[in-house]
Order: structure tokens, then C-alpha cells, then sequence
């Protein structure tokens, strides 16, 4: 298996690093989630296994294949769009969409001028088994698996957006849930996980790549193994006891599946990173329950207390909904007050997106979009101010980095363990390499030190 380079550029498109010589060429596109950009890897991986040249999606190519998103409203003009800039390179090429929009409006992107097929969540990985000839199509293929029939879960991985020392793994994937504003569970169909001996393999072989960071990574990793008799606290264990030089981050993980088990392993050994990123989605109890969510605010503010009480400087994401129907502003406030005093370090926040085929969707009492965005924009200060805290709380203290390979200016970043992001001169000594950096300055959202004694 052929594990690829992938660097996300600010307009989205990805670079592949690792190309074979050929005359034919393919570009990628992805949308959307973490996990996406692994599944895109995969594919790429496909294509190299088959000759093919991987180029920039700018560049001139043969085929272009673009992952998309199904979260945000904009998602059929995104599409377009990208289906233009493709065929603006080459109005010959072929083009085929896959993704979670793909499975769940493969008629709607069939009427995008250009599209050859459409790949669903279970084809994604079959392009070469669908697809014998690469040239335009007149009409739309649409090979699209009904939800229900999704059962297999491909093994991905992939090297971090913006780093080669760190790894993606896709261990699970679907959702069994029903929060009232998400079409995942629709796109993704439902949850099932990898055997823990083939994650065993997979993870080995990132190892010996080099790869010093792996990121456990699925459409809900907490449920993993619900189905085949084990669970995330008997993986961790397996992979934590191979030997070798390396750390484990959970890329995200519900409230109320971060077990006490998870918490004691990460308590208790180094090779579990103490960062978590717990989705909240509302601190207002009575959106949180017209969101359908598996838990109340007490509960998550427990949770967290327990958390930073157990694992010394634990870093915590979040992830908040604004804007949802029936938020009022006391609602917004009781949120902003929940995370204000809530001891995290930093928050993603996104504004809530009508999705057909949602409960939320006919739900009264609809937000103004002019009041999505301030609510979003409050809590992204709040966000940039709960880092900066989290941060100077570091100062003094002695973390353990892994520097990237990229050089920026004369000087190298890399993460702690808690997800604090440090800078130092580069030395190409320290590439890939856990290093002990005593904390000094804090910048804009970076850390400055020296490397300790």
C-alpha cells in the first residue's frame, strides 16, 4: 500500500508528493473533514499503484476527482464551481465526484455539465472495478450504493495536511446516531469498524514508514468495535504495547464515549497524546436536546472537570454549533458563558447549515444569517482567547515536540502532545524527532523556546 503526502493549500486543493512517471495524469480536490482527505489518499494510492502521475489540481490533467462534503448549504455550488476549474485546465478530462454528497445527491451532480460519475460511499474505492475507460461520457455514470447496504470500511491512511511526520489511520467508519442536524449517519450509513489485527497491520507499516504520530481517525472513533466485539480502550492498548518510538491522538471523540478506561490509559502513559477534541455542539440544554444530543450540559461539564483533573496540562478542543433553530439570544449566551468558564484551549465553530433530509430542517424558529455569523464571530474571539490562555499557561514549562519538515522563515514547528503549537530555528537534526522544548514567549497562536537540558 502506497501511504501519500498530501499538503492542503488555502484554496483546498491538495498536493500528492509522491507521483510515478507516466503520460497520464490525475489531480485531486477534497472537501470537507480530516477523514476525507485520508479516503483521498487512499484512492490516490490506487492510481499510483496503476501508473498514473499525480499533479496539482491547477495543473493540466487527464482525470480529476474531487471528495466532497455534504455539512454546508453550499456545498452543490462548491462542487460546480471546482467541476468548472477542472475543465478550465482541460475540457477534456474526466471528472468524477465521490464523497458524502456524491451518495446522497448523485442526481444532482449528474446535471453538472462535465461530471462522468459519480462514485458513492461504498464505490469510492472501486473506480478501477467500475470504471475501464477514462474518456468523457455523454451522460453521468451513477454507481451509488443504497445507505443500508453499506457495510465495508476501508482502510485509510494518509500523511497530515501540513506535515510528514504524522499520520492519519481510519479505524471506523458510519454513525449509528440521530442528531437532528447531521446527514453523516445518511452518507456514511452505519457505524462498523476495523478488525483490530488489520488497524494492527496497517499501523505497523506507518511506523516503519517513520511516522511518529498517529491520528486515529473515523466518522464517530469512539464507537470502534461496537460490532465485532471490542471497543477504542482494547485498540489503544494493542497499539500503545508495540514497541517503537511513537504517540496516539484520537482526531475526535463524543462526550459520553470518552470512557473512564481512555482517560486512566492516557493518565498513564506517554504514548497516549493528553489532547482531546470533544464535540459539545451547544451549552444551552434545550438546544442541546432539539439537537438530539446523548448527553446535558452538567454531563459534559463534569466530564471536562474530570479530564483536566486527571491528565496534567490536557489540551481540549471543542466543537459549537451557532445558530441553530430555536437558539435565541439567551440561549447563545448561556453557550458563551458555558465555554467561557469552561477550562479548554480552543474551539472550532461552525454556523449551523440547513441540510435536507434533517429533523433540524423544519424545526420553528430560524435564525437570521446576519446573526449566525456574529454569533460565530463572537466565539472564535473567545476561541483565540482560550488558546492564548491555554498557552501562556505552558510558559516555564518543558513539552515534548515533533517537529515538521517544513521550513518557515529560518525556523521549524511542530506540536506537543497537548496540541500546542511550537516554533524553533530549524535544524535539520530535529526533523521528525520528539524534542524537549522549554516554553518562554507566547506569539499568535505559537510558542517560542529553548531546547531544554
Amino acid at each position: 500500500m502506497a501511504f501519500l503526502i498530501l499538503s492542503k493549500k488555502k484554496d483546498d486543493t491538495i498536493d500528492i508528493m509522491i507521483t510515478k512517471s507516466n503520460d497520464a495524469k490525475v489531480a485531486f480536490y477534497t472537501l470537507g473533514c480530516k477523514l476525507n482527505y485520508s479516503e483521498t489518499s487512499t484512492i490516490g494510492s490506487q492510481f499510483l499503484d496503476k501508473g498514473f502521475n499525480i499533479v496539482d489540481f491547477n495543473e493540466q490533467a487527464d482525470i480529476y476527482v474531487i471528495n466532497t462534503c455534504s455539512v454546508t448549504e453550499n456545498t452543490e455550488k462548491e462542487c460546480r464551481q471546482i467541476v468548472r476549474r477542472a475543465l478550465r485546465n482541460n475540457p477534456d478530462a474526466f471528472i468524477a465526484v465521490t464523497g458524502c454528497y456524491a451518495q446522497l445527491r448523485p442526481e444532482e451532480i449528474g446535471k453538472i455539465d462535465g461530471v462522468d460519475v459519480i462514485l458513492g460511499s461504498n464505490e469510492k474505492f472501486k473506480i478501477f472495478e467500475l470504471i475501464e475507460d477514462f474518456g468523457k461520457k455523454e451522460l453521468s455514470c451513477i454507481y451509488v450504493s443504497p445507505t443500508d447496504e453499506l457495510t465495508d470500511v476501508y482502510a485509510a491512511s494518509s500523511t497530515d495536511a501540513d506535515s510528514r511526520t504524522r499520520a492519519f489511520l481510519k479505524v471506523q467508519d458510519g454513525c449509528d446516531y440521530k442528531c437532528s442536524f447531521c446527514t453523516i449517519p445518511l452518507a456514511r450509513g452505519k457505524s462498523r469498524s476495523l478488525p483490530p489485527e488489520t488497524v494492527l497491520t496497517i499501523f505497523r507499516k506507518l511506523i516503519s514508514e517513520g511516522y511518529k504520530e498517529i491520528i486515529l481517525t473515523g466518522v464517530n472513533v469512539g464507537d470502534y468495535g461496537k460490532a465485532i466485539n471490542t471497543n477504542l480502550y482494547e485498540l489503544l492498548l494493542l497499539l500503545v504495547n508495540e514497541p517503537g518510538e511513537f504517540r496516539l491522538r484520537i482526531s475526535s471523540i463524543e462526550p459520553n464515549l470518552l470512557s473512564d478506561e481512555i482517560l486512566d490509559l492516557a493518565a498513564s502513559n506517554k504514548k497516549i497524546c493528553n489532547h482531546f477534541h470533544i464535540p459539545l455542539q451547544s451549552g444551552s440544554p434545550k438546544i442541546l436536546k432539539l439537537m438530539q444530543r446523548r448527553y446535558n450540559s452538567s454531563f459534559y461539564k463534569n466530564l471536562i472537570e474530570k479530564v483536566t483533573n486527571e491528565i496534567p496540562d490536557v489540551g481540549i478542543g471543542v466543537d459549537v454549533i451557532v445558530g441553530f433553530p430555536g437558539e435565541s439570544g439567551q440561549d447563545f449566551l448561556d453557550t458563551y458563558n458555558f465555554l467561557k468558564d469552561l477550562p479548554i484551549s480552543y474551539l472550532h465553530v461552525f454556523t449551523y447549515s440547513e441540510r435536507p433530509d434533517t429533523k433540524a430542517i423544519n424545526m420553528d424558529g430560524v435564525v437570521e444569517h446576519s446573526e449566525r455569523k456574529k454569533r460565530n464571530t463572537m466565539l472564535r474571539i473567545l476561541s483565540e482567547k482560550k488558546r492564548h490562555e491555554f498557552y501562556n499557561k505552558m510558559k516555564g514549562k518543558t513539552l515534548e515536540i515533533l517537529f515538521e519538515h517544513e521550513e518557515h522563515s529560518g525556523y521549524m514547528k511542530g506540536f506537543a502532545s497537548n496540541y500546542v503549537r511550537v516554533q524553533n530555528k530549524y535544524d535539520t537534526a530535529l526533523v521528525n524527532q520528539f524534542t524537549g522544548i522549554c516554553i518562554n514567549s507566547v506569539g499568535d497562536n505559537i510558542c517560542t523556546g529553548s531546547l531544554a537540558e
